[in-house]
């Protein structure tokens, strides 16, 4: 079995790992470390999550995910999973967690990790409950940006997938939430 690339406090206290980073020999990853000569990819990423949750039946969702796939600097606190509504799992209290139907390709295997590919990623975000202002949330729509802005995404699919989903909850706030990201779609000349 290949050694992992991350170095992780179940291999060195804490303290020393901190040193480490200071001193240059090591960057966080997320809960993790690794050498800064290590490709910070979104298998190393994903993997950073993988230890940290544990549990291999929980899928890294909404702003997790996009840390995963490289659209925000830095993971959220709380780490965000989700799993089937069928499936009981224990989290820790740095895991925020959410019942939801995973469709067949809305997650692939990463690192470890099931991971919500970057369309469903998107999309989660822009369905997310507003925030205690009523707003759509700052963290949320970096992480759309940064969808849009690395080419995971592109604003014609985003628009395509809500579309499709038919009457489901929040998907016309998405919709509204997308135009005022992106500005309204292009209307074709005649």
């Amino acid at each position: 079995m290949p050694r992992t690339r991350l170095v992780t406090s179940d291999d060195w206290p804490e303290s020393e790992l901190r040193a480490a980073v200071l001193a240059g020999e090591l960057v966080a990853v997320g809960p993790c470390w690794a050498s800064p000569a290590e490709p910070q990819t979104a298998s190393l990423r994903a993997a950073a999550v993988a230890w940290s949750l544990r549990d291999p039946r929980l899928i890294a969702c909404t702003r997790t995910a996009a840390w995963i796939w490289g659209a925000v600097s830095r993971p959220p606190s709380p780490l965000e999973a989700c799993i089937p509504p069928q499936v009981r799992v224990h989290v820790d209290a740095g895991v925020r967690l959410r019942e939801v139907v995973i469709a067949d390709g809305d997650a692939l295997r990463l690192g470890g990790l099931g991971v919500t590919t970057p369309l469903r990623t998107a999309v989660d975000l822009l369905r997310s409950p507003v925030g205690g202002d009523g707003t759509f949330g700052r963290a949320e729509s970096s992480a759309v940006e940064g969808l849009l802005a690395i080419g995971a995404v592109t604003v014609h699919e985003l628009r395509a997938s809500l579309g499709s989903l038919g009457t489901i909850p929040m998907v016309r706030q998405a919709e509204r939430r997308l135009r005022a990201l992106r500005g309204p779609e292009p209307v074709s000349p005649r």
